[in-house]
């Protein structure tokens, strides 16, 4: 039997992972949660063997939540399961702990197959996610020789998909000197002189 844990805020597409894990025999459901406040003490005293974690949740995030699970209950598994599916949520994602990444509209089955994937050891991704991870991780380990931290690599992520400072800034939950100070430093550590010539080195 496998234990699985969801938490997703929107009602009724909770209700829905609820059914698809309930429907499949193999699987115990052993918590359903709104919010990652609700699921983050549930999760540590009765860890699931998979998580099936929204990114978008009210207040904290479900990123947040992996990261913060994950020294607690390093055993548990967590699959994203989100309608996000940029460069900076997958990375973010993987970066914190996630061990899947599925895009919300996928089939009841391609849901069930997931679970059963991840349990036996399996990295589950939607194809357009593994197309995405695949080229990205290329580029980030080129630029990495430069020793970009995490938070740099995340505001150049952003750059690249042509969000403007303040943007960025929202996305990320910083202030917008914060956004200029990663700038200049990414510049500074890519020996180049502007936005324009740091994405083409690092879409290059």
């Amino acid at each position: 039997m496998i234990a699985v844990s969801v938490i997703e805020d929107h009602s009724q597409y909770r209700k829905l992972l609820v059914e698809i894990v309930t429907q499949n025999a193999d699987f115990g459901l052993i918590g359903s949660y709104s919010s990652a406040e609700e699921a983050l003490l549930s999760l540590i005293a009765n860890p699931p063997d998979i998580a099936i974690v929204d990114i978008q949740l009210k207040d904290i995030s479900g990123i947040e939540l992996i990261r913060r699970a994950k020294q607690k209950i390093p055993n548990t598994l967590f699959l994203m399961c989100t309608a996000f599916q940029n460069d900076a949520n997958v990375f973010n994602a993987l970066r914190a702990g996630a061990s899947g990444y599925i895009v919300k509209g996928s089939s009841a089955n391609e849901i069930q197959q997931a679970i059963i994937e991840l349990y036996n050891g399996g990295a589950p991704m939607s194809p357009y996610i593994a197309k995405k991870v695949i080229g990205l991780l290329h580029g980030k380990e080129e630029i990495n020789n430069y020793n970009l931290t995490d938070r740099e690599l995340d505001v150049l992520s952003l750059l690249s998909k042509g969000l403007l400072y303040k943007e960025i800034a929202d996305q990320l939950n910083i202030t917008l000197n914060t956004v200029k100070n990663h700038c200049k430093n990414i510049y500074k550590r890519l020996h180049v002189q502007n936005r324009v010539e740091a994405l083409n080195k690092f879409n290059g």
